[in-house]
């Protein structure tokens, strides 16, 4: 009997011992590359390695596993997995090409599955219907997220940055694995690297808003990305594909992407928090206009909460009840809003975050270490037991694995807005943000911060005039 898709991966991850970064280098692209093609794009979709932690992907399986999530009936593609596998151990290519073929217009045709309860949630696509189905929520901004706003925005940067950074050497990981190499992890692994695949939508975000403020559409977005980015992975890969083919938003995160619910609209939320400080409701507009760049349905409401939760922190400082507040700003009647309601039920109803982890990882088991799902779990995990501590929010990420990277980002934006980043973790961290971008290959974060603070600051007061 073929093994579904989420087995197989499942396997994968759990099998998968970490690359001890201590002795071992990361493998990030450098400014300038040339993104893999026609074979080679192929081979890199069979075996890959995450640069920074060197954790296994195999993109064919997890492409099928996400569609699988999405309530289509992929087992035509998933009974060619092992087939594609077996070639790509051969190394005959000829024969890989057609298999992955066959794969992908069998992920292209596959039916929806009647037995999923997917398809029983109500996800609105366009902005007014998406702000109708969030219910009673306030349009009002708090003036009292600008005091302090360059500081508080220089902190949330730092404080993304380090989690990232802090992630970013053991993503794509069970906890169990994590823990087995490093112990108990509440510092930095390695000489922390602000390098990461996150950072770069937001970027260009900045570059769009700072000539468009809050105008700006999805499509001046996504122009941006085919004139700065060179290459994405999984959603963002399949967005570039389509806006290269002339498919403009929000087709481009919609149109033939297994992964529009996967974090990689989640991960870059927290630049439109703090473009809009204390006003949560443009917060999650802008997140939409981001999202669906490159996602569509749950996977963008995954960047409204983790924009709304930044926002938030601006003007509140106890992260349960952001947790709680936060939830208002999406589709109440989406799958992405009754999964945030597990989470929040298991978190509540559990003392030990262990006990509660393990409950949500047997929850999300089917889905991948890269889906928004599992990754809001840990989120939400980290923020609830970590009682606004940096040191052990970010051990507590450790403890869940999974996209470890995105998640500190996200957590560590949230508390250095709410408390600031400690020294322990901003020192290292320095002034120095290194990007694959061409043009943007290292940059101040004062800089960064300053600029932030600046269109936040001239936004906010516009829209009181």
């Amino acid at each position: 009997m073929t093994k579904k898709a989420w087995e197989m991966d499942r396997e994968i991850r759990v099998n998968a011992v970490p690359l001890d970064r201590r002795i071992h280098d990361s493998n990030w692209y450098e400014a300038g590359f040339e993104a893999p093609y026609g074979d080679n794009l192929i081979a890199l979709f069979w075996d890959s390695k995450v640069p920074g932690s060197g954790a296994p992907e195999v993109p064919y399986v997890e492409m099928t596993q996400a569609l699988g999530n999405k309530g289509y009936d992929v087992s035509a593609a998933e009974a060619l997995l092992p087939e594609g596998l077996e070639l790509f151990r051969k190394q005959d290519q000829d024969g890989l090409r057609v298999v992955t073929a066959r794969i992908l217009n069998a992920l292209n045709q596959a039916p929806k599955d009647p037995s999923s309860d997917y398809h029983q949630y109500i996800c609105p696509a366009n902005w007014s219907d998406v702000r109708a189905a969030m219910g009673a929520v306030t349009e009002e901004r708090d003036p009292r997220a600008l005091e302090n706003l360059e500081e508080r925005i220089h902190h949330g940067w730092i404080g993304q940055l380090a989690g990232g950074s802090f992630g970013t050497a053991i993503e794509g990981y069970t906890g169990q694995r994590i823990a087995q190499v490093y112990g108990v992890i509440d510092s930095y692994i390695t000489e922390p690297e602000t390098t990461n695949d996150d950072v770069v939508y937001e970027l260009v975000l900045l570059d769009v808003f700072e000539r468009l403020g809050s105008k700006l559409t999805s499509t001046d977005l996504a122009l941006e990305w085919v004139r700065q980015i060179p290459f994405g992975w999984s959603a963002e890969w399949v967005a570039l594909r389509n806006l290269n083919q002339g498919i403009f938003p929000p087709e481009s995160g919609a149109f033939q992407n297994p992964y529009s619910n996967w974090i990689g609209a989640q991960m870059r939320g927290m630049v439109c928090g703090m473009l809009a400080p204390g006003w949560p409701l443009e917060a999650a507009r802008l997140a939409h206009v981001d999202g669906v760049v490159s996602h569509a349905e749950n996977g963008v409401y995954g960047e409204m909460y983790a924009a709304v939760l930044t926002s938030l922190a601006f003007v509140r400082d106890d992260p349960r009840k952001l947790l709680l507040e936060a939830s208002a700003y999406y589709p109440q009647h989406s799958e992405y809003a009754a999964v945030v309601r597990e989470c929040l039920d298991t978190v509540q109803s559990h003392p030990d975050p262990a006990q509660a982890w393990e409950v949500l990882d047997k929850r999300f088991e089917k889905y991948n270490w890269i889906h928004a799902y599992p990754n809001i779990a840990a989120d939400i995990l980290s923020l609830w037991y970590g009682e606004g501590d940096m040191t052990r929010s970010f051990s507590l990420l450790a403890l869940a694995g999974m996209d470890v990277d995105c998640n500190g980002g996200l957590v560590g934006n949230v508390l250095g807005v709410m408390n600031g980043v400690p020294s322990q973790w901003a020192e290292p961290i320095g002034d120095r943000l290194e990007t694959y971008i061409k043009g943007k290959e290292v940059l101040s974060i004062q800089a960064l911060s300053e600029q932030t603070a600046r269109l936040a600051r001239a936004a906010f007061n516009q829209q009181s005039e």
